[in-house]
C-alpha cells in the first residue's frame, strides 16, 4: 500500500524545497545544459524563487526571467542550484520541445549571446 501525503505535508515539502533553493546566501539558479554538461544559459532566479505553495506545487516567482547573454549550445537538461559559492545541486530535469521537465517550443539550440527566456515553471510534491 503506499502513502498519501495530506495538502498540508505537500505544501510542507514543497515550500522546503523552496526555501534550499533560496540558501547559500542569494538567488538560486537554473542553468540549462548540453547533453555534455556544457553551459547553454543561466536563469538567476528573484531572491525568493518560488512562491508560497498551494496544494504541494510551488510556481516561479518574478517571470519572464531571462539570460540575456547566453553562452549558446543545444539545451538537453537543466539543474538548479542554490547561490553557494558555487551553488550545490538540488534539482535535475530535462529540456525538450516537448514531453521533458522543461518544454521550448521554439526549440533547443541557442546561439552565442542569446535570450533565453523561462516564462514558467512549477515543482509539484505528489500526494502519493
Amino acid at each position: 500500500m503506499a502513502l498519501t501525503l495530506t495538502t498540508t505535508m505537500r505544501d510542507a515539502i514543497a515550500d522546503a524545497v523552496d526555501a534550499t533553493i533560496n540558501g547559500g546566501g542569494g538567488a538560486g539558479y537554473l542553468e540549462f545544459q548540453t547533453s555534455g554538461d556544457v553551459e547553454v544559459a543561466t536563469i538567476t532566479f528573484s531572491a525568493t524563487a518560488f512562491g508560497a505553495s498551494s496544494t504541494g506545487v510551488i510556481t516561479l516567482a518574478g517571470v519572464p526571467l531571462s539570460d540575456t547573454n547566453a553562452t549558446g549550445g543545444t539545451m538537453a537538461k537543466f539543474r538548479i542550484y542554490d547561490n553557494g559559492a558555487p551553488g550545490t545541486e538540488l534539482i535535475a530535469g530535462t529540456v525538450s520541445t516537448s514531453g521533458a521537465d522543461i518544454n521550448f517550443a521554439g526549440g533547443l539550440t541557442v546561439g552565442a549571446s542569446d535570450t533565453v527566456t523561462l516564462t514558467s515553471f512549477t515543482i509539484t510534491c505528489p500526494a502519493s
